[in-house]
Order: C-alpha cells, then sequence, then structure tokens
C-alpha cells in the first residue's frame, strides 16, 4: 500500500507530477489509450464469442419449431404435446402460412414465414420489441429485426402478394427471435385470412426440450412429438441447431480479426507504458540521489516514483474506461444488428479485469526501475541522473558525422544510440502501429473484395423477369442470422422452385429481345431450384446458367468457371461435405432430372450455407431460364435501357429491372469500423510512445541545446536535429513493421475464411501492391515524425540562457 498524506513523501511526489507535466500527460494520455483499446477490443471478442447462444438463452429460444397439419389435429390435443417426456417449455399453437409480399419500391421479397401471436412474450421465444409496437388489428404486421433498413422502415406498406386479392399490411414494429421462429407476425386472425390458395395454413408449436445439444437428441426428440399426435400431422420441424451453426459461422470469422488487434494492442501497451515510466524514473535518478541525500530511505524513493508512475496512469485508466465504453457502443449496436442478438453492453468484468490488469502493469513497470534507483548509492545517483554517459553512443557520432549532411541532422541521427534501450522501445512502438496499420489496410481491401465477389448476378446492369413466381409448398424458415434475411427484402427475382408457378413468359421470345434491342453488350440466362445430389442429405439450392456467364460467375478458388454441359462448379463446404475435390463427378437430380457432373472448380461462395451448387442449364433439357442479367454498352444508360426494353418484352409478361448498386454487406461495413477504430488507436499509442521518449531525450540534452544554440544553431536548425533523432527510430519501425503486417494479414485471412466455413479466393488474399507497401513503409517515419513534431518546437522556442541554465 502506497500511502502519501500532507508529509515530505507527499509533497514529493505532487511536485514529481506536477513538475513533469509533459510526462505526466503522456503517461496518463497513453494508458488511457491502451485501456480504450482493451476495452473495445475485448467488449468486441466477447460480443461476437458465440452471440448467438447469448441471445438464446435470454429468449428462451425454441429448440424445435414443429408445423402441423390442423386438418389432423387441433389445438387441445396440441397442447398436451407440451407434457410429452422430455419436454420443459412449450408454446403455441399458433397459425402460421407463407406469403410472397410486394414492398412500395416494386420489390417482391422471398416467400416468409408468417405466425400469428397476440403478443411477443411467451415461455418459448420471448421475442424482443426492438423498436415499434406489436400487431393489434388486422392490417398490421411486425417484421423480423434483420429486415430493418433503407427499404423497410415503420410505417412502409406492404402487399400480401402481386394478386388482386392481395391484402396491404403496414409494418408497425420490428422483433427479434433468437431462433428464427418466424419472418414476420401478425394477429391469428390476420394470419388466417391471408392463408388462401396455395400459402396453406399450418399450425406452430414451439418447444424446449431437457436434452436438444445435438442432432441425434433432436431427431429423437422430433420422434416423441410425431408419436403424440395423429399419423402425417407433423408436417415439418426446424432446429436451432442449424440456425445456431448459421450464427456461430458468421461470428466466429471475426474473433481471429479481433485477437490479432487484441493482442497487438496488449503488446503496443505493455510497450509504451514500460517505456514511458521507465523513462519517468530514470530521468529522475539524479533528483532520487538528492532525496536519498536529504535522508530519505530506500523504500520511501521506491514509494515515491511508483506513485508518481501511478497517479497519472490512474487516471488515464479511469479516462480510458469511460472513452473505451463510449466507443464500443456503437460498435455493440453494429454488431446487434449484424448477428441478430438481444441488446448488447460492455460486460461489467471488463470494465473490472482491463483496468486492473493496466494498473498491474503500470505498477511493474515503475516497480522495476524504482527499485533500481533505491538501491543507488547517493552519490552514484546524482553522479548518473546528472547526464549521459560520454562514452556512450560516440562511434554512432563519428559514422553520422562522415555524412554529407548538416552538422544538426548527423547529431539527431546519432542520438538514438545514446540510450539503445529507450530507441529499442520507440522502435518496436512505431514497428507495431505501422503492423497495425498495413494489416488494417489489407483487411479493409480484402473485406471489400469479398463483398464484391457476393452475389455476382447482382453486378448485372439490367435483369429482365420472365415472370413472378408464387410461394411454395410449406414455409420455409429462416433464422435472423442467415444469409437470406440478413440483407432485408431482395431486390431481385426468386427463381421457381418446386411447387412454384411456372414463368409467365416465352424465353425464346426473352432472348430474341434481349438480343435485337440497341445497347446490348452481353446477357445470360439464369434458373434456381432445389436439387439432389449424391452424398448429400436432403436437398441443395442449384443456380443453372445458359449462354457466357463469367460476367456472373463467382471467384474462384481452384479449377475455373463452367465452361459447358456436363460441368459443375461448388463451394469449400460442398467438398468438404462430400469429400470430394475437383475432378470427381457427382449425380444431380434436377427437377426428376438426373445427371452425372464433374466438379471443375471451387468457387467463393458462402449462400444456402456454402452448399449451392452452379452448373449449365441446358445438362437439363427440362430446364428454363426464369431472369436475364444484361451488361450494357459502355455509354448505355441501364435505367434508359430498362425502360425501352421493357416496353418490348412486358406485353407477353416479361418484367425489366434496372439493378442499383449494392450499399454493401453490414457485416463487412462493421468490420471494417472495427479496424479503422483500433488501428487509430494503436497509430496514437505509438506516436505518444515516440513523444514521450523525445520529450525525454529533449529534456536531457537542453544543455547540450543551449551550447548549440549559443554556437549559431538556429531554430529551424534545432527542429531539424530533433525530427532527425527519430527519423532511423521511423524507418526501421516501418521496415519491419510492415512485413509485420504482412504476415500478419497473411495468417490472419485464412483463419477468417476457415472459421466462416470456406476457402478464399487469391483476389482476396493478395491486396497489398508494391507502391502501397512503400507507402505504409513511410508511415512509420511519419508516425515517428508526428511523436517528435511537439518535442521539436519546443525545442526550437526554448532560449540560450535558459537552455545552459537548466540540467
Amino acid at each position: 500500500m502506497i500511502r502519501l498524506g500532507s508529509g515530505p513523501l507527499g509533497r514529493v511526489v505532487r511536485s514529481g507530477v506536477g513538475r513533469r507535466r509533459v510526462q505526466t500527460l503522456v503517461i496518463a494520455v497513453a494508458t488511457m489509450m491502451a485501456v480504450a483499446s482493451a476495452v473495445v477490443a475485448g467488449s468486441l471478442i466477447i460480443a461476437t464469442n458465440a452471440p448467438f447462444d447469448r441471445a438464446f438463452d435470454q429468449q428462451h429460444g425454441a429448440h424445435l419449431t414443429a408445423d402441423f397439419d390442423p386438418g389432423r389435429v387441433n389445438a387441445a390435443q396440441l397442447r398436451t404435446t407440451g407434457r410429452v417426456h422430455g419436454v420443459t417449455a412449450s408454446a403455441g399453437p399458433f397459425p402460421a402460412t407463407t406469403i410472397s409480399p410486394v414492398d412500395g419500391h416494386g420489390g417482391h421479397l422471398r416467400a416468409l414465414t408468417l405466425v400469428g401471436r397476440s403478443g411477443p412474450k411467451s415461455d418459448v421465444d420471448a421475442l424482443e420489441l426492438k423498436s415499434g409496437r406489436w400487431a393489434r388489428k388486422p392490417g398490421e404486421i411486425v417484421l423480423s429485426a434483420s429486415f430493418a433498413g433503407e427499404f423497410l422502415k415503420l410505417g412502409s406498406t406492404l402487399t400480401s402478394s402481386e394478386d388482386a386479392k392481395g391484402q396491404s399490411l403496414t409494418v408497425v414494429g420490428f422483433a427479434l427471435s433468437a431462433g428464427g421462429s418466424a419472418d414476420l407476425w401478425a394477429t391469428p386472425s390476420q394470419v388466417t385470412s391471408l392463408a388462401t390458395g396455395d400459402s396453406r395454413l399450418t399450425t406452430q408449436m414451439l418447444y424446449r426440450f431437457d436434452s436438444a445439444a445435438t442432432k441425434s437428441q433432436i431427431t429423437g426428440d422430433r420422434k416423441k412429438l410425431a408419436a403424440a399426435v395423429p399419423s402425417d400431422a407433423l408436417v415439418g420441424t426446424q432446429s436451432w441447431l442449424d440456425t445456431k451453426r448459421a450464427a456461430d459461422q458468421g461470428a466466429a470469422a471475426t474473433i481471429p480479426f479481433l485477437i490479432a488487434f487484441g493482442v497487438l494492442g496488449i503488446v503496443m501497451s505493455v510497450i509504451i507504458v514500460g517505456s514511458v515510466i521507465s523513462g519517468a524514473v530514470g530521468t529522475g535518478l539524479r533528483r532520487i540521489g538528492i532525496l536519498k541525500a536529504i535522508g530519505f530511505t530506500p523504500q520511501e524513493v521506491v514509494r515515491a516514483y511508483v506513485a508518481q508512475a501511478l497517479i497519472p496512469a490512474g487516471a488515464g485508466i479511469a479516462l480510458g474506461v469511460v472513452l473505451g465504453n463510449l466507443l464500443a457502443v456503437p460498435l455493440l449496436e453494429d454488431t446487434e444488428s449484424v448477428y441478430g442478438t438481444v441488446s448488447l453492453s460492455v460486460a461489467w468484468w471488463v470494465d473490472v479485469v482491463v483496468p486492473a490488469a493496466a494498473l498491474l502493469v503500470v505498477a511493474i513497470a515503475a516497480l522495476v526501475p524504482a527499485l533500481r534507483a533505491g538501491r543507488l548509492r547517493t552519490v552514484e545517483a546524482i553522479a548518473v541522473g546528472r547526464a549521459p554517459r560520454t562514452a556512450r553512443g560516440q562511434w554512432a557520432h563519428r559514422a553520422a558525422g562522415r555524412l554529407p549532411l548538416p552538422r544538426p541532422v548527423t547529431y539527431g541521427l546519432a542520438s538514438p544510440f545514446a540510450h539503445p534501450v529507450r530507441s529499442i522501445a520507440m522502435v518496436l512502438a512505431v514497428t507495431f502501429g505501422t503492423a497495425a496499420a498495413t494489416f488494417a489496410v489489407g483487411l479493409t481491401q480484402s473485406l471489400n473484395a469479398v463483398a464484391g465477389a457476393q452475389d455476382p448476378e447482382e453486378r448485372a446492369d439490367v435483369s429482365v423477369i420472365s415472370g413472378m413466381t408464387s410461394s411454395g409448398t410449406g414455409p420455409r424458415q429462416t433464422g435472423p442470422n442467415q444469409e437470406q434475411s440478413s440483407a432485408g427484402p431482395e431486390r431481385k427475382p426468386a427463381a421457381a422452385g418446386p411447387g412454384q408457378k411456372q414463368p409467365t413468359a416465352d424465353p425464346k421470345r426473352l432472348r430474341a429481345a434481349i438480343a435485337a434491342q440497341p445497347g446490348t453488350a452481353s446477357y445470360y440466362g439464369m434458373a434456381q431450384g432445389d436439387a439432389t445430389v449424391s452424398g448429400v442429405s436432403g436437398t441443395v439450392r442449384a443456380s443453372l446458367y445458359q449462354g457466357d456467364s463469367r460476367p456472373g460467375s463467382y471467384e474462384m478458388i481452384a479449377g475455373h468457371w463452367i465452361t459447358g454441359r456436363g460441368q459443375i462448379v461448388v463451394p469449400t463446404h460442398f467438398l468438404e461435405t462430400t469429400g470430394t475435390r475437383i475432378g470427381d463427378s457427382v449425380s444431380v437430380t434436377f427437377e426428376k432430372e438426373t445427371e452425372r457432373l464433374r466438379i471443375v472448380g471451387e468457387a467463393f461462395d458462402t449462400s444456402d450455407d456454402g452448399m449451392r451448387i452452379h452448373a449449365d442449364l441446358d445438362t437439363f433439357t427440362t430446364a428454363q431460364p426464369v431472369v436475364f442479367h444484361i451488361e450494357v454498352e459502355p455509354g448505355v444508360s441501364p435505367s434508359t435501357y430498362a425502360r425501352k426494353l421493357n416496353e418490348v418484352v412486358e406485353p407477353f409478361g416479361g418484367q425489366v429491372l434496372a439493378n442499383s448498386t449494392s450499399q454493401g454487406e453490414s457485416t463487412i461495413l462493421v468490420l471494417e469500423a472495427m479496424a479503422a477504430l483500433l488501428t487509430l488507436m494503436l497509430v496514437s499509442v505509438a506516436a505518444l510512445g515516440v513523444l514521450n521518449s523525445v520529450v525525454l531525450d529533449t529534456r536531457e540534452r537542453v544543455h547540450d541545446l543551449g551550447v548549440c544554440k549559443a554556437l549559431g544553431m538556429s531554430p529551424r536548425q534545432t527542429v531539424g536535429l530533433v525530427l532527425a533523432s527519430v527519423t532511423v527510430v521511423g524507418v526501421l519501425g516501418g521496415l519491419i513493421g510492415v512485413p509485420a503486417g504482412f504476415a500478419l494479414h497473411g495468417y490472419v485471412l485464412p483463419v477468417m475464411g476457415e472459421a466462416a466455413g470456406t476457402g478464399l479466393p487469391p483476389s482476396v488474399l493478395d491486396v497489398y501492391g508494391t507502391a502501397q507497401l512503400l507507402l505504409l513503409g513511410l508511415a512509420g517515419l511519419l508516425v515517428a515524425l508526428l511523436g517528435a513534431l511537439a518535442p521539436a518546437g519546443w525545442a526550437s522556442k526554448i532560449r540560450t540562457a535558459t537552455a545552459l541554465r537548466t540540467e
């Protein structure tokens, strides 16, 4: 325990803190930035570490979402299923159906699961109302929070279908279901009224079980429910494990990135704080000797100098906690919206552990040199504290003196060698700052490449739809963390799948109209549907292409894109699941037609849980294109082209849309914001480390500067001398930091891809250019010069007489 009070020891501590204001400020700011970055990084790591689990537990999510046929089992019978052995809680029955609404901008949303609930609260799947209110009457709906965005807001109006009988629905709220039990909710009577035609009515029940941690346990639970109701009454189920896998896979990719920044921040904090405090104690050795001469014991000296470090560090830590929480809040809000979790906040123990750890680091960093000072004899401390040893670094001055440069510059270039330990600390600080900047620049470019590689068909200038499709045979549920719902309403047409209506326009007439339309550069047809593949249980989504589909091709990790019949391109997860590789063949059944296809490429595609396949449409004789994607010639306006082509194809059932530029995937935007913020903090801490070291050097050499000024050195030459003293540090930091950041990027990106269940193409990994690396190397020098700029200005303004009197 360090006790100060109003005695001599207290006066010494207060005098030391107040007298060296620059060092006190640097210690406070350095610890503040270090603690703030640690709080932000720690909070984000916690937030992205299994966010689904936390949200699922808080909402008492459903382990199994079951759909029953109301014609085979009534509500009373369903309520008794809540007493099936192993069921710990249940909710329902709720009426459910599927609708394909149209928004106010003419966009056709995918088939959405609509459930009727009287309120958000329930024993199972207690929804969190993110904004607005719950639906109270017919004509009102509550959407999944994942749909909140540019096109759908509170008060937006949807039409339940494109038919003339479609009902108008007003969005009155956005709610979150961690388990993804539905896409939108309304009153039970509203759901019943919408269940007409192809959208049949089902009854939804939600269950929690005492054992539901594995797929086999879920299968057993499902069998118990099926046995408790009449035969064929259970028409479909959704396991929480499927939703969890998709959510955790998306969140897992951010963990390596945050750990990398966290490690950089921690190491830099130790280096900077240790360097700052060691320098503060080291420059006070002469004063330590004087204190001993007037009667202070070694223990009192140690306590005094540890306290001088802890006081500003404590203030910096307190401010760092506040700043870290303020900076973490918007990022946590973005993380919350991206991963579909309940409200996130900085964990209380982060605000306890980080400050405690920082205080411990500061105490150790101060204690080591303070103990050394406490052991020094009085005369030795006074002698050591007067000035640097005259012999240290003389060889560097002699070598620098031979350079054809002005003497102030060569003097500055040799200065770092007088304090090698302090200079090494500066080099390390600049190295880590440059490495963080290099890694962040590469990460941002890689994330932009990832965004550009997703959904390549959306890059087309114009899309022509050969007819609208209706909903499928039953609800297709999607969790809020899955890719389909994360982007909100789809602005592209859904393809015809099993149970859907076939296109209303003849694809041949559409192709002829597109080919004859002036301004057409290239086009290709596309169809999508469910297919079965040998070695894969259930169905997979198949994308089939007709014509030259290279403009809509995915980035290739290995192999090549489709070039003809009998070929198939698959994602990484497909290869891992089936145990196949490029060159192998698989049997694919599409619309009852089975073909043997050879795998020719591995695509960078994470849609549909990395199981979507891509093949040539002409391989299947019964398949027809549903949409055509068009590239227009240079100088042609896509909107004008679309309007003219629509006049041609609309009479026979076609529809033309001019595609808008994507605003970027929300997860990528959040990661880029995290990278920018953490990099700014780390670079700021590096500059502060340089600032502190230069301040110490300048104060120690103030008498030498006075002599130089007396001999005629101008203020401008003084600035050049101080800036030259960090030039070698900046160059070395850049030379080491850029390769380190480059290597970190090369290590972390594949780990992020592996966590997301995919390999990465060269366009995502090879993002650095030679000129860019050179500029990043100069960034190290820039950080060092910025850190030294303020002390250089102070040194240039000090008067000669004042400098000569200061020792």
